[in-house]
C-alpha cells in the first residue's frame, strides 16, 4: 500500500522538529496543515562543528528546550550524515565537524532532556528532509520525479519518485548522494563548494575570498575572475547532474542552500550545464530555488517523523556509511 505523506492527516496536527547544521542548530513547531513553522515556535542557536560531545548536545538540547511542547510528542530531527539514522547515533569522522559526536548516542540524549519528556524521536537526513518539505509544500509540488540538490560548504542531495526517497535504482548515485561523484577526475565537492569556489578564485587572482558572497559580488561588479569562477563551477555541476536526472526522468530540481542567494548569476550557469545545446531529454526540466529556503527541512523532518511508524515504506532512513 502506498502510504503517500500526501495522504489525509487530522487538522491542525504540529509536530516539533529539529534541524542540524554545520553551524547551527534551529528548533521549530511545525503546523503540517500549512506547512509553515509557528511563529511563536521557533529558535536557532549557534554550533561549533569542532565542539566536545558535551558543548554540541548541550546547544543543541537548549534550542529544543524552548519549544513549547507537552509530553509524548514525537519529534523528527534533520541531520546531516554520516549518522546512523535508524539508531540516532552519529558516525562523523574526518569531515571536519561534529567530530565529538563520533558513536554518541544522539537520540538518547534528546530523549532524556527534550521537553514533555518526548516521544519517538525520527531522524531523517537533512538533504532527504529538504526535498520532502519542498515536494509537500513548496518548488517541488506536483511533480512524481523530483532530485534536490543544496550548495554549502559541501553537496547535499536528495531524490524522490512516486511518494518516496530513493537511495537507489536508475538515474540514483550510490546511497542517493551527488556528492560521491567525480568530474574532470575530481570529486564533484572540489569542483562546486564554498570552498571550491574560494579556492579557485584565489588561484586566479591571489586573494582569498571572505566567502562566496564576496565572490558573487565580484562578478557582479565586473570581476571577470570571479565571473569564470562561478560560471565554471556551476556548468560542471549541470555537467555532472545530467545523466543522472535523465536516467532518473526528473521532471524538477530544487535547488537549496546557501549558495541560491546568487542564483542570478549560478542559474544559468547550471542551466547551460544541464542542456548544453538547448535540447535533449531534459528539455522539460524545471530548475528553481527552494519556495522555502529556511523552513523546508525542518517542514520535512516534521512531515516524516509524523508519518513514520515503524517507519512505512514510503519514509525509509537514508542508509547508514560507516566513517573510515
Amino acid at each position: 500500500m502506498n502510504r503517500s505523506l500526501r495522504g489525509a492527516r487530522p487538522a491542525k496536527r504540529t509536530v516539533p522538529a529539529l534541524e542540524i547544521g554545520g553551524t547551527h542548530v534551529t528548533a521549530a513547531v511545525v503546523d503540517l496543515d500549512a506547512g509553515a513553522v509557528v511563529a511563536s515556535g521557533f529558535h536557532r542557536a549557534t554550533l561549533n562543528p569542532a565542539g566536545s560531545a558535551g558543548e554540541l548536545l548541550a546547544a543543541i538540547i537548549g534550542c529544543g528546550r524552548r519549544l513549547p511542547v507537552g509530553a509524548g510528542e514525537r519529534w523528527g530531527v534533520a541531520i546531516p550524515g554520516p549518522f546512523d539514522y535508524e539508531r540516532g547515533v552519529g558516525l562523523f569522522a574526518d569531515v571536519g565537524k561534529f567530530e565529538g559526536l563520533y558513536g554518541v548516542d544522539i537520540g538518547e540524549a534528546l530523549g532524556a532532556a527534550l521537553p514533555g519528556p518526548p516521544g519517538p524521536i525520527v531522524f531523517l537526513n537533512d538533504a532527504d528532509a529538504f526535498l520532502w518539505g519542498e515536494w509537500l509544500f513548496g518548488a517541488a509540488v506536483g511533480h512524481d520525479r523530483c532530485v534536490a540538490v543544496t550548495l554549502g560548504t559541501g553537496i547535499g542531495s536528495a531524490f524522490i519518485a512516486d511518494g518516496r526517497i530513493q537511495h537507489s535504482g536508475p538515474g540514483v548515485p550510490p546511497e542517493g548522494r551527488v556528492d560521491l561523484l567525480r568530474i574532470s577526475g575530481l570529486p564533484l565537492e572540489e569542483v562546486v563548494s564554498a570552498r571550491a569556489i574560494e579556492r579557485a578564485y584565489q588561484q586566479r587572482t591571489g586573494v582569498m575570498p571572505a566567502g562566496t558572497e564576496y565572490v558573487a559580488s565580484q562578478a557582479r561588479s565586473g570581476d571577470e575572475a570571479a565571473a569564470v569562477v562561478l560560471r565554471t563551477s556551476f556548468e560542471q555541476l549541470g555537467t555532472a547532474l545530467r545523466p543522472w536526472l535523465e536516467d532518473f526522468g526528473a521532471t524538477t530540481l530544487v535547488v537549496g542552500g546557501s549558495m541560491t542567494g546568487s542564483w542570478d548569476l549560478i542559474g544559468p550557469a547550471l542551466l547551460r550545464g544541464l542542456q548544453p545545446d538547448g535540447a535533449g531529454s531534459l528539455q522539460g526540466l524545471t530548475a528553481s530555488v527552494a519556495a522555502r529556503p529556511e523552513h523546508a527541512a525542518l517542514v520535512g523532518a516534521a512531515a516524516y517523523a509524523e508519518r513514520s511508524e515503524g517507519p512505512p515504506e514510503d519514509c525509509v532512513p537514508r542508509p547508514t556509511r560507516l566513517a573510515r
